[in-house]
């Protein structure tokens, strides 16, 4: 499981958003796209679990 998504969330969330913004997905290609979401979710877990000390505050507005 990665940041509360299992296998069978990420290939059901690859299928239905691939449908819903109609776009074909090769069955050969289905297994690395999987992989890929897999990469992206640990990615995603590392910077939402990172801890922040009370003092930050978010931003309302990003500045650069």
């Amino acid at each position: 499981m990665f940041f509360g998504w299992t296998m069978i969330n990420i290939e059901e969330y690859i299928d239905r958003t691939a449908e819903l913004i109609n776009l074909p997905l090769d069955p050969e290609h289905r297994p690395g796209v999987v992989v890929n979401f897999e990469r992206i979710v640990a990615i995603a877990q590392l910077v939402t679990e990172f801890p922040l000390p009370p003092e930050i505050e978010a931003a309302p507005v990003f500045e650069p």
